[in-house]
């Protein structure tokens, strides 16, 4: 059978200018690659099935592209795959515009916030025949194989005689070596990779992708969904088949790669073992990883400094305990200025830390500890980002019972904490501390940490413009803009790095000025693109 894959984006990815394309003639774009509609192809191709692949970054393959590909080759299942509450609008709309394009063909949703939804996607979303719960690659064949009665089909949400129906869910797998590697070299893109900062800040120009080494995190911070999604598990493939693929990856040109575990350091041995089969096979692809500030495994930092890891990013959070607490992250501050510490001493070259404000419960002496405590840690790069709550986390739960959030009503929405929730800072408060706080850690950093500094932004001009490095280093110091209205934010959000803050307006917008919006945004892309081919060497975007 012949398959459809889409990845739906948050439309914040730009493609960089003709100049700069790979050597193969690929358009390069900044962020990271769509590895699961990826992973999916190869276990249909490897089935027997014939898949194509489209992904919403790729300039050249717009929605309408897409929707007359469907049109000319009749695929007999379409699947739109997405991961959070901020894409779910743009895959209603494609899912629509799909539907009203073709009336017979089978379109299915699959991503953490259709799994989490399922039921409640399936009703809002009439047009879409089938919701996939959960891991993918057998449910998609076993759904090809009954796309007209997929009751036997564990994992899928269908609709029959008006009647929305839950499939029992698929026992979780856990022998991950079955599956091929992801098909990378279908899909007509090639991928930079760049660090998840404000001003998106280009790591290498060398040949890019991710990798997923382990699935799940049992860890219950109130703000994120992974465990629910994973059932509390954390199911890892092995050490070989890891080493296996990076020197699969370095054989066809790879030079970097960052694996997207939710947390990569949990066992030892393994991790021991991936290094030791890197350095015996003597790769060179350098590799990045995020993991949990209290693992156990810090003592093999060293060995995979030596395995060529170049990035290790830390869920830090907070610089006030009782913030952490609140938010049970279950580790001390004393443990992460460790972790950081022991990292750096190691040898790993980039070390940065995710930290969120606008946390409930949070005061300006909380913010302001936070601050001055990534002030002294000896990190490279760091973003501090509104904290937000969407369903499926133990925070929604929360404001459930407190009568901030209706399940019934706002399961579908993204909502800044700072909003809703009374116990936390008032928006403008948030914003003015953050801003003084990382003015006063930029001086910090230059001033205390000069080398570490010096050599980041120096790897930073090989692959940027100098007005790039020098906007972000000056970005702290600018104040914030005036005088935009509130449909140009809205507009222009869904291309810039006020998407983060804005994604929470854009989920709670009716379809209709949702569709309006994304015209404009359209018109807005389109205008910045034109000129980011004739002034740029390198565009500002978001890269994530």
């Amino acid at each position: 059978m012949l398959v459809f894959l889409i990845h739906v984006r948050d439309p914040q990815f730009y493609a960089l200018p003709a100049k700069t394309r790979a050597k193969n003639g690929r358009i390069r774009v900044m962020g990271f690659p769509p590895i699961g509609i990826m992973s999916l192809s190869s276990v249909l191709k490897r089935s027997g099935h014939e898949c194509v692949m489209f992904d919403q970054a790729h300039p050249e393959t717009p929605n309408e592209f897409i929707i007359e590909e469907i049109k000319r080759r009749k695929p007999a299942l379409v699947g739109l795959s997405f991961l959070s509450t901020t894409s779910y609008p743009y895959a209603k709309i494609l899912a629509r515009q799909i539907r009203a394009a073709d009336t017979t063909v089978k379109l299915a949703f699959g991503g953490v916030f259709a799994s989490l939804n399922a039921g409640l996607v399936k009703l809002q979303c009439p047009e879409v025949d089938f919701v996939c719960r959960g891991d993918g690659e057998q449910l998609l064949l076993d759904l090809l194989d009954r796309l007209d009665d997929p009751q036997e089909v564990g994992g899928v949400t269908w609709a029959k005689d008006g009647k929305v129906i839950n499939n029992p869910n698929r026992t979780m797998e856990r022998h991950l070596d079955q599956w091929p590697f992801p098909d990378r070299e279908s899909l007509e893109l090639d991928f930079v990779e760049s660090m998840p900062l404000d001003v998106p800040a280009v790591l290498s120009m060398e040949r890019f992708t991710t990798m997923q080494t382990s699935r799940g995190c049992p860890w219950p911070c109130v703000f994120c969904d992974i465990p629910i999604f994973n059932e509390g598990k954390w199911r890892a493939r092995s050490a070989q088949h890891v080493v296996d693929e990076l020197k699969y990856l370095e054989a066809n040109g790879y030079g970097s790669v960052y694996f997207v575990d939710d947390h990569f350091l949990l066992q030892p041995k393994r991790i021991d073992a991936i290094c030791k089969g890197i350095i015996d096979a003597k790769l060179t692809i350098q590799w990045g990883i995020e993991g949990r500030v209290d693992s156990v495994a810090q003592h093999l930092f060293p060995a995979m400094a030596q395995a060529h890891c170049r990035t290790v990013m830390f869920g830090i959070e907070s610089g006030s305990q009782k913030i952490l607490d609140r938010l049970q992250k279950e580790q001390t501050l004393a443990e992460v200025e460790t972790a950081v510490r022991n990292a750096k001493k190691a040898g790993i070259e980039i070390v940065h830390g995710f930290f969120t404000v606008g946390n409930p419960d949070e005061t300006v002496e909380d913010m302001q500890k936070t601050f001055d405590f990534a002030s002294k840690l000896p990190l490279d790069t760091f973003g501090f980002n509104r904290l937000c709550v969407y369903r499926g986390t133990p925070l929604w739960q929360e404001y459930i019972k407190r009568g901030l959030v209706s399940d019934a009503k706002d399961w579908y929405k993204y909502f800044k904490c700072s909003e809703i929730d009374p116990t936390c800072l008032p928006g403008a408060v948030i914003n003015s501390v953050r801003q003084e706080g990382l003015k006063k850690l930029f001086i910090y950093k230059l001033t205390r940490y000069p080398i570490q500094t010096f050599k980041l932004l120096r790897r930073f001009l090989r692959f940027m413009p100098f007005r790039d490095v020098a906007y972000l280093i000056i970005k702290p110091f600018l104040g914030q803009k005036k005088g935009a209205t509130k449909a140009e934010v809205l507009s222009r959000a869904v291309e810039h790095a006020e998407m983060k803050d804005a994604a929470a307006q854009l989920t709670q917008l009716s379809d209709e000025l949702l569709h309006s919006v994304l015209e404009e945004s359209k018109a807005e892309r389109q205008r910045i693109q034109q000129e980011a081919e004739g002034s740029r060497e390198l565009p500002m975007v978001n890269s994530r």
